[in-house]
This record gives C-alpha cells, sequence and structure tokens, in this order.
C-alpha cells in the first residue's frame, strides 16, 4: 500500500480505536458480566461490543480487508496463509487490568501485510491518548486535548528503564531481570509497556512468557517506526501469519537499536 493509502487509513482507524474505547468505558463505569475462555483466560462486555464495533467498521472502511480480532472465532491456517493482508486487533488489551480497575488497557489494531505489521494504533480509554504509525512514516501520540506530535525513542541511559507485566510475571522472568544488573524496574499493563519504549520513557521490555499475535502487532509498528525494535529473543523480527498457532514467541521491546539484550538470558 503507499504511503498515501496508510496516511488515510490509519486517520479513520484512529477514529474506530477511540469509538471501541467510547464503549469500553460505558462498561467500565458499570455492572459487567465477566467469563473464562477455553484457555482460562477471561473475557468481558466489553471486550465484545469493542470487538463488535471494530469489525463491523473495519469491514465498512475495507470490504477486502478480512479482520482476526482476539474474539474472533477461530480462522483455520489453511484460510488465513492466504491472506496477504489483513487487519489484526485486541479490542481490549488488558482485560486483567480492566477487571482490577486500575486503568491500564488499550484498544490495538493494526495492519498486517507478508507477515510484517504496517499501521498500528493504539488507544487507552481513560487517558484518551492515542499512538498510531504507518509504515515509513514514523510515530505518533495525540493527548485528550487533540496536541499531536512525534515520539521517538531514546539511547540507552547508565541506567536503563524496564516495564514488566502486572499480571504476567515468571521465574524466568526475575531470573533475568537479576542478570541485568542495576535497572530501574517499572510494573505496566497492556501494551502501554511498548508505549513507553516508544516514546522514550522505558528502554526494554523483554516478554518471557505467552502473549499472542493481537498483543504485539500494533505496537510492534509504532515501536519500530519510533525507532526501537521487537525481536525475539534471538534478535530476529516478531513476524505474523506464518503458523497455524497464533502464539509468539518469547521477545523484547526495546529503544536503542544498537543493544543485545539475548547476552542476559
Amino acid at each position: 500500500m503507499t504511503a498515501v493509502d496508510l496516511n488515510s487509513l490509519c486517520k479513520e482507524v484512529c477514529l474506530i480505536a477511540r469509538q471501541a474505547g467510547l464503549k469500553i468505558l460505558q462498561v467500565y463505569n458499570s455492572e459487567y458480566d465477566i467469563h473464562k475462555k477455553p484457555d482460562e483466560t477471561p473475557v468481558t462486555t466489553a471486550d465484545m461490543l469493542a470487538h463488535d464495533l471494530i469489525c463491523q467498521q473495519l469491514q465498512s472502511l475495507t470490504p477486502d480487508i478480512p479482520v482476526l480480532s482476539e474474539e474472533s472465532t477461530r480462522i483455520p491456517y489453511d484460510i488465513r496463509k492466504s491472506w496477504q493482508r489483513y487487519w489484526l486487533v485486541d479490542p481490549l488489551d488488558g482485560t486483567r487490568e480492566f477487571i482490577k480497575h486500575n486503568d491500564e488497557f488499550t484498544v490495538n489494531i493494526a495492519l498486517i501485510e507478508n507477515t510484517q505489521s504496517i499501521l498500528g494504533v493504539i488507544y487507552v480509554p481513560v487517558t484518551e491518548h492515542t499512538y498510531y504509525a504507518w509504515h515509513k512514516a514514523g510515530a505518533f501520540k495525540t493527548n485528550e486535548t487533540g496536541q499531536n506530535w512525534r515520539i521517538h525513542t531514546r539511547p540507552l541511559p547508565g541506567t536503563p528503564v524496564v516495564s514488566g507485566s502486572r499480571s504476567h510475571a515468571t521465574e524466568k522472568l526475575q531470573s533475568y531481570l537479576t542478570k541485568l544488573g542495576h535497572i530501574e524496574l517499572l510494573s505496566i499493563g497492556s501494551s502501554l509497556k511498548s508505549c513507553m519504549v516508544a516514546e522514550g520513557q522505558v528502554d526494554l521490555y523483554p516478554r518471557l512468557g505467552p502473549t499472542s499475535e493481537w498483543d504485539t502487532a500494533a505496537a510492534q509498528c509504532i515501536v519500530e517506526e519510533a525507532g526501537g525494535r521487537i525481536v525475539q529473543t534471538n534478535m530476529q523480527p516478531l513476524r505474523y501469519n506464518t503458523k497455524d498457532s497464533l502464539l509468539n514467541p518469547d521477545f523484547f521491546a526495546f529503544g536503542d537499536p544498537s543493544h543485545d539484550w539475548s547476552k542476559y538470558l
């Protein structure tokens, strides 16, 4: 797709993500149902309302581009493998944070082309902040007043700031963090960890535990357009829709591309 196409699409997707965020907040500030999915992860009324809105809006915006959402009926790889381009959506990233009512949840929408994320939008409903990027255009942030600016990762400082998950800490991660030495550690939920890498507030987000492709796709475009990288622990880029499973390998999101974070494993 051309840069003009992606620019136009990104503006529309930012609006869609914001609409989904409004739906989520309506539920957040009321009573709602919580259910367990077959993999024992929680799903709420808000997840489903955001899923329905985003899928409908994306299908109206781009009728020829399929949509794969966390809450979609499972689509077999035999069908998906023929997709050159598709939308990859997490309608409510950080459902556990939503349930805990700590405000750290997001709406994630990405456009994947030939296994790579070429457009990413992350909307934070509580703060009304939007992070977005598209291929070869840079990464940007809009705040609650509509102010818009370009964001960048930062060079690695003397004391790295490392972000970790509030709900998914593992022994493997704890061991890794010990090997890093002197760091400042922040516990943050959802894709906000990657957003903070993109805007130069965090240097490393190591994820040494299970995630799915919709958890990282939007963030990957934003982090990489801001100057950083999201890679597997062998330092090779994450790729999408390459296999039957939609689980990601362990990965690092980081701001300074000159540093090899795999050497601490």
